[in-house]
């Protein structure tokens, strides 16, 4: 019983740690960049010793992959959600694409996935991230606009591609200031014109 409780504790113990580091992190890297945040600073903000960041990541590098992938995770489920009844094929299109610009709007998330991400990570990094996280929703939405089967007459690789950028160059501008009012109906009119018509409707 002693033991389990010990475990337990120990556990406990290190997800608190790694939850402080990756929540300071966080932070210091929305506020100054990658580049210019120093792990003596993440360790003070954490509260926790140096030694024990570098039980827990390798370097700065790992502990900003660690965030870069708890971020990816926490857009992807936000569609997941959103998107589990739609009423048709661009519904769930559009419901997924209003998701992803909520989702980024949320301060910091931006600059984390598509600035710093692809500089520090490097894009084969962050497209293994995408496939891991959201991607294969895109995919299987796409499959079921598109073709209704199995989407092996369609390049659905390429199309997830592109509507992946077309929505990171959205999120980009939404964030500079532009209207997501504005980038949502864009959206629309760009599926609808990919579907030729809603397939689902």
């Amino acid at each position: 019983m002693q033991e389990k409780k010990s475990r337990r504790s120990n556990d406990e113990r290190t997800r608190a740690t790694r939850t402080a580091l990756i929540a300071a992190g966080r932070a210091l890297f929305v506020e100054k960049g990658y580049a210019e945040t120093g792990t003596p600073e993440i360790v003070a903000a954490a509260r926790i010793t140096r030694g024990a960041l570098y039980h827990h990541f390798a370097d700065k590098a790992a502990l900003f992959q660690a965030i870069v992938e708890a971020e990816a995770r926490a857009v992807a489920e936000a569609i997941e959600r959103d998107t589990v009844d739609p009423t048709s094929a661009l519904d769930a299109l559009m419901t997924g694409a209003r998701s992803y610009f909520r989702e980024m709007a949320v301060p910091g998330r931006v600059r984390l996935l598509l600035l710093d991400g692809p500089a520090v990570l490097g894009h084969a990094e962050m497209d293994r991230i995408d496939r891991e996280t959201g991607r294969e929703e895109l995919l299987q939405g796409l499959k079921y606009a598109l073709d209704g089967s199995d989407g092996s007459s369609m390049p659905l690789e390429a199309l997830a591609d592109l509507l992946s950028a077309t929505f990171d160059r959205a999120a980009l501008a939404i964030a500079g200031g532009g209207s997501s009012g504005e980038y949502e109906e864009a959206t629309r009119l760009l599926l609808i014109g990919l579907l030729g018509r809603d397939p689902g409707s």
